[in-house]
């Protein structure tokens, strides 16, 4: 969301620019056209909307979309156990009726007293991450009220290098988009390490030590590379299906010059509606089925290598059911692909989910918002003028 709000106001200033030297902002005033009044204005106001808008989409990815959807993919709900105990019941083995007839030594004698032994009762407690609220207001209980950036320096420096490799690696296998996508997989699974430490950073509970000083051992790493290029080959198939398609379809020319659409056929525009609705459900079914299970997969590997001494911020099954071993008594220590995402249940499916959509509706209010902001802006700072 935060390149679609850089690339929006990149173009909007360009094209601010290049209609303003051709003249085509004008007034209208009895027919004649005017030159238009405030472009530099324009410009700063629209300069300053897009920075906002941008540090503000990418705080709701990092703090809703990173955070906490992390913490969501890796939380064990707990239950509570109650016991119950039952007061001491005395039975009497005579009916009333016959007590009479019974001496007070043979009443005492037919008297018995039971026990019922305690009962226990699971509840099952509602997961901290059920809502973004109580999952930032116990981030903010348990790590202070900066907690929602946790690991946002580990992140910066991470995405920085990635994008070092990344333009490395471009440069070396060329830059047609299957050589890009083998770019981008080559560079998480370098540095995968390093996201397997960003992953431990926001699921443990503050540490004293050092953020450099937690990295991952070179064993560790090991058990990480499989899932780490799984992840990223599954990342770059929602992004290179789409666009295969949409070069497949041949929709680049009718894209390019929309007010031609109108002049089709109806049959091709139906064909190109269709095709143009093809491409989108093909991004959004690769994301839901190949990059949503990738990731969850990932995140669930990586937690299961933190560190005994470090404690996870919410609850935390570390054995997967009994299906981890510790590698002192002789397991892996590590939870298998396939595990990770068995032992995430439906529950805890639909209730990522049901964050994900939250967090688009977060993203499109934003939007809205600060595109709006934006035409604001211009009609004030323009006044009678107007943009044609």
């Amino acid at each position: 969301m935060s390149g679609i709000a850089h690339h929006l106001v990149k173009r909007g200033l360009d094209a601010t620019h290049e209609q303003y030297r051709s003249g085509s902002f004008a007034q209208q005033d009895g027919g004649d056209k005017k030159p238009f009044g405030h472009p530099h204005a324009i410009a700063a106001a629209l300069v300053i909307t897009g920075v906002a808008w941008f540090f503000a989409a990418s705080a709701i990815s990092y703090i809703y979309g990173g955070v906490v959807a992390t913490l969501t993919m890796i939380e064990t709900p707990t239950a509570t156990a109650f016991k119950i105990d039952p007061a001491t019941t005395t039975t009497t083995e005579t009916d009333e009726a016959d007590a009479p007839l019974l001496s007070a030594d043979e009443k005492k004698s037919s008297t018995s007293t039971t026990a019922t032994e305690p009962e226990l009762f699971y509840v099952k407690t509602k997961p901290i991450t059920s809502k973004i609220r109580t999952t930032i207001k116990h981030l903010k209980a348990e790590a202070g009220p900066w907690s929602r950036f946790r690991g946002l320096q580990v992140a910066l420096v991470y995405h920085f290098v990635h994008h070092l490799f990344f333009q490395l690696l471009t440069a070396l296998f060329g830059g047609a988009l299957i050589s890009q996508s083998a770019a981008a997989i080559v560079a998480a699974v370098i540095l995968s390490r390093m996201q397997m430490l960003w992953t431990h950073v926001v699921i443990s509970t503050p540490s004293e030590k050092k953020w450099y000083r937690r990295f991952p051992s070179i064993e560790q790493g090991k058990k990480i590379l499989l899932p780490t290029a799984m992840w990223a080959l599954a990342e770059q198939a929602a992004i290179c299906v789409p666009v295969i398609l949409f070069q497949l379809f041949d929709l680049e020319g009718y894209y390019a010059n929309p007010n031609g659409f109108k002049d089709l056929p109806e049959m091709q525009q139906k064909s190109v509606a269709l095709a143009s609705f093809a491409v989108l459900a093909s991004g959004l079914l690769t994301a839901i089925l190949v990059v949503f299970p990738a990731t969850v997969t990932l995140k669930r590997v990586q937690a299961s290598l933190l560190s005994e001494e470090n404690d996870t911020i919410v609850p935390f099954d570390r054995s997967f059911g009994g299906k981890v071993q510790p590698e002192i008594v002789g397991g892996k220590g590590v939870v298998s692909m396939l595990d990770a995402w068995k032992t995430f249940g439906w529950a805890a499916r639909i209730r990522l989910v049901k964050l994900y959509a939250k967090i688009a509706a977060i993203q499109l209010s934003t939007s809205v918002f600060f595109v709006m902001l934006a035409v604001a802006e211009v009609r004030m700072i323009n006044g009678d003028y107007i943009l044609y």
